[in-house]
């Protein structure tokens, strides 16, 4: 029997056990909080409390049965936390064959809006994306030595239902950031499951891949067409440096640049059920 590990059961994770669940497979992860983890359970999953410091027996066991792990929370200041914890049991589990990481097109750093792809040498330039590198390093190394297949998941912005332009409109928080030139990629989180679905069945190696839409374009426009599907007012353009954005969101204008998700496409046979934000937020607007 398949048996998945996410540690970090959260919004895009749980669209893939969701689809796994389905299919027959034992789902287990980890959550933030007893009241997040019981949340959980209500799905018939196997969840425990992992708050990146602590290793939990429990936690230990649960890998030792899986065959699948993914990897769904972002590196803090002192690294990975699932790898600090939980690598050497990970990598002694005879039953686990897969890891998927999901990472960031960060690594890339800034292109000043050049297309960039998996061939692309990173180049990170903001403190989130020289951890999410290391990260994805140590993650590839534990595979080189294990034997086991890793996956990595470059993501941009995540969207999709509750979370997206269409419902920070609808209350009132969406904030329309405007810098000259700026682009980037999104991807709804059904595709995120789809390309991690479509990536369990990779043979033995380490693999990369973009997981993003088609059409890298200035956050401003998704705002304004998400405006525009509602019938309401357009927010107010932003400038990037307002001190009112938190440091992450300052970050994220830091980097320009288009990411290419032919490999995705070509290696994984991947077919976007939203290639662009234009699909992605006439579905959120109708449901």
């Amino acid at each position: 029997m398949n048996r998945l590990f996410c540690f970090g059961l959260g919004y895009s994770a749980g669209v893939l056990s969701r689809r796994l669940a389905a299919k027959g497979w034992r789902i287990s992860g980890t959550a933030t909080t007893a009241e997040k983890a019981d949340a959980l359970k209500q799905h018939g999953y196997e969840a425990f409390v992992f708050d990146g410091h602590e290793r939990d027996s429990a936690v230990a066991d649960a890998l030792s049965r899986s065959t699948h792990v993914l990897l769904s929370i972002p590196p803090g200041e002192d690294g990975d936390p699932a790898y600090r914890i939980y690598a050497s049991d990970i990598a002694a589990s005879p039953s686990i064959a897969w890891i998927g990481y999901f990472s960031s097109i960060s690594v890339y750093g800034d292109s000043k809006g050049e297309w960039v792809d998996e061939t692309t040498p990173p180049g990170p330039v903001t403190d989130r994306g020289k951890r999410r590198l290391d990260a994805e390093n140590a993650w590839i190394e534990l595979g080189r030595t294990s034997g086991k297949t890793i996956v990595v998941l470059r993501l941009p912005g995540i969207y999709g239902p509750g979370r997206s332009a269409i419902d920070q409109l609808r209350a009132g928080k969406a904030r329309r950031i405007f810098k000259p030139g700026q682009v980037t990629n999104r991807v709804h989180v059904d595709d995120i499951a789809t390309s991690t679905e479509a990536a369990l069945g990779l043979a033995s190696g380490i693999h990369v891949f973009n997981v993003t839409d088609d059409l890298p374009a200035p956050p401003q426009d998704v705002i304004a067409y998400g405006a525009e599907i509602l019938g309401v007012p357009c927010p107010p353009a932003t400038d990037p440096t307002d001190a009112s954005l938190s440091p992450m969101a300052r970050s994220f204008y830091a980097e320009s640049k288009k990411v290419s998700n032919a490999r995705m496409k070509n290696e994984l046979g991947v077919k976007l059920a939203y290639p662009t934000y234009i699909e992605g937020l006439n579905s959120i607007a109708s449901s």
